[in-house]
């Protein structure tokens, strides 16, 4: 199973409608795809229960440790792809997704706010070794602003001596992307010939090319315990050691979280 984070510390980048247009792109592609909401808004959960269509599944956790239970039983369902949803800021449900996610992706629009707003999502993923990608999302239509947005957030990575990090292509703001979200409609759903439904199915070939150019990377090594490690809002460390488990790992996870309540994996600045 894949695992696909949508972050960002800022509010209002469109992760959720994101994560939407990615799972619809994903099941026309094949996938058995669950989003696994992990923002209290409920933006997702509330598309769901406008949607009369059974795919994709969605399911909402509340803490880091829910989130990690949650993940290989979705595997040992036969998920193939799970998106997680995360909130705005930071939080120790922040902090899970970043460390189970395959790849992450940080969606911002082409503004400055969104700009600088990202470099502490990518000091996060760059803590925690984790491949990621800048998502140009809710762009104008033929602006240079999209432009210099992605020679900004290119200029960022390449502080870390990265490149290769700008997911294509940038998803422009149109009208039918939120009227699908009104009907409970991803947006190849509802306009499946039209400009947005094109974009979204790209941008999903290139998330998918990349994931599977790093499940082939892989190296498989026993199971390990990561003193994982990122930023908090106000500069300090947050530590959220956990234990890294195979796919088909029998742990009984209703232990693990009744026997850790008491862990310390505060990450909220």
């Amino acid at each position: 199973m894949h695992v696909l984070a949508l972050i960002s510390r800022k509010g209002g980048t469109g992760k959720s409608t994101l994560a939407i247009g990615l799972a619809g792109a994903a099941l026309e592609a094949g996938h058995d795809v669950c989003v696994v909401e992990a923002d209290p808004l409920g933006t997702v959960s509330n598309w769901r229960r406008r949607r009369d269509r059974a795919a994709p599944a969605v399911e909402s956790v509340h803490d880091g440790l829910s989130l990690l239970a949650r993940l290989p039983r979705l595997a040992a369902r036969g998920v193939t792809l799970a998106i997680i949803d995360t909130a705005g800021g930071w939080s120790e449900t922040f902090n899970a997704a970043v460390y189970a996610a395959d790849l992450c992706l940080i969606p911002a629009r082409p503004s400055i706010a969104d700009i600088e707003a990202a470099a502490p999502a990518l000091t996060a993923v760059r803590a925690a070794e984790k491949p990621f990608a800048f998502v140009l999302n809710q762009a104008p239509i033929r602006s240079y602003r999209v432009g210099n947005a992605t020679s900004a957030l290119g200029d960022a990575a390449a502080a870390f001596g990265l490149g290769d990090v700008i997911a294509s292509p940038a998803i422009v703001a149109r009208s039918d992307q939120q009227d699908a979200l009104v009907l409970g409609r991803t947006v190849t759903e509802l306009a499946g010939d039209g400009k947005s439904a094109a974009e979204i199915r790209e941008l999903w070939r290139w998330v998918q090319a990349r994931l599977d150019t790093l499940r082939g990377d892989e190296t498989h090594t026993a199971p390990a315990t990561v003193d994982a490690r990122a930023n908090t809002q106000d500069g300090a460390q947050a530590n959220l050691g956990m234990p890294v488990l195979p796919e088909h790992d029998d742990t009984d996870f209703d232990a693990v979280i009744a026997a850790n309540q008491e862990m310390p994996l505060r990450a909220a600045g």
